[in-house]
């Protein structure tokens, strides 16, 4: 078909860019970048602003790998594994997150964004890193255990989620992004449900600031398709520039996944899902998909159009969609998210 033969067109092919591994490493085994420092003890950013914010290494003398047991892989990934550990003096459950370093320019430079991100983190919607370490060629980040595992654990098990919980959900991830887009000035580049976790009091917070994409692309897919390409913006498969706004069609068709029951570009009336390419065609040259309106309230069709306009200068902000009236519709009724997700199966059962 014609479509397809443009998006094979559109597709890069990766020019790998490597650098002498003693380039980033000092003989003490310490990864450096910049003002970044990271081993064995833990993470330092050498900047002014660190120096006269706290004694170096004040933190990572507390807290080493070596005081933490692994339970059992939790998941995994094309950039590594997920380990739940235990701390072995105090108990606490964290989630190890490990990650193969690559000496690849594009994927380091991400990999220390995520880093300093993770160092500088005061938002209560974005997954907490406590710790990372770096040792024989692999970056660990110790991060908050999220109890009650992703989004995608949640659909599984009750297939669709109401209005006034995913209004929960809704209003927690754009406060994350806000702080993401606004403050830090990020992309987040790979917004889906597996990127959305959830704990046993019904917070739900941001997860993996596009390391994972980037590790994927570097390990065969395209430039052009850095990220999951199922929740990819228009914009972003077509080559074209993007902007912080990729982001929210990606919110915007996770919360329409939740609220039908099913990915947004395949039927239940559908025994396979689309391929890659007949996927990217239809996300480029289709309508884009909506709530049905005998299903599901104004509101809620509104905030999913809002979300899902192919021209991202369509698209509403972060910013401007915590003030949407589906957000505000149920800002006052006292939603308990935790209620949902304490009647279902955790992931990951502690006492076997």
């Amino acid at each position: 078909m014609k479509g397809k033969k443009q998006l094979r067109q559109l597709k890069l092919d990766v020019t790998v860019q490597e650098a002498p591994v003693d380039k980033f490493l000092t003989a003490s085994g310490t990864f450096t970048d910049g003002d970044l420092r990271l081993n064995q003890r833990g993470l330092r950013l050498i900047s002014e602003e660190t120096q006269s914010s706290r004694p170096p290494d004040s933190e990572d003398l507390e807290f080493s790998r070596e005081d933490l047991e692994v339970i059992k892989v939790i998941g995994k990934g094309s950039g590594g594994i997920v380990q739940l550990v235990r701390h072995k003096w105090h108990g606490t459950f964290y989630a190890l997150k490990g990650i193969q370093m690559c000496i690849q320019e594009t994927v380091r430079k991400q990999i220390v964004q995520e880093l300093k991100i993770n160092k500088a983190s005061q938002c209560s919607h974005v997954v907490v890193c406590y710790h990372s370490f770096y040792h024989n060629g692999v970056i660990s980040l110790v991060l908050e255990y999220m109890d009650r595992g992703s989004l995608a654990d949640i659909i599984k098990q009750v297939k669709t989620i109401l209005e006034p919980y995913l209004a929960v959900v809704c209003m927690q991830v754009l406060k994350g992004l806000v702080y993401l887009h606004h403050e830090r000035h990020v992309i987040h580049r790979d917004i889906k449900p597996s990127n959305l976790l959830v704990n046993h009091k019904g917070e739900v917070k941001i997860t993996d600031f596009g390391v994972s994409a980037v590790l994927a692309s570097s390990m065969g897919q395209r430039d052009t398709f850095v990220g999951t390409y199922n929740y990819m913006a228009p914009e972003r498969i077509s080559g074209s520039s993007y902007d912080y706004k990729s982001d929210i069609w990606s919110l915007g068709l996770v919360i329409l996944e939740c609220a039908i029951g099913h990915f947004p570009y395949t039927s239940t009336e559908q025994e396979e899902s689309l391929s890659f390419y007949e996927l990217l065609e239809a996300i480029v040259d289709q309508p884009p998909p909506f709530a049905p309106p005998d299903q599901f309230s104004p509101e809620f069709c509104s905030f999913i159009s809002a979300s899902i306009q192919k021209d991202p200068k369509q698209r509403l902000s972060s910013l401007e969609l915590l003030s949407h009236p589906f957000i505000k519709k149920f800002e006052d009724k006292d939603i308990d998210l935790a209620i949902l997700v304490g009647s279902l199966d955790p992931p990951v059962n502690l006492s076997e």
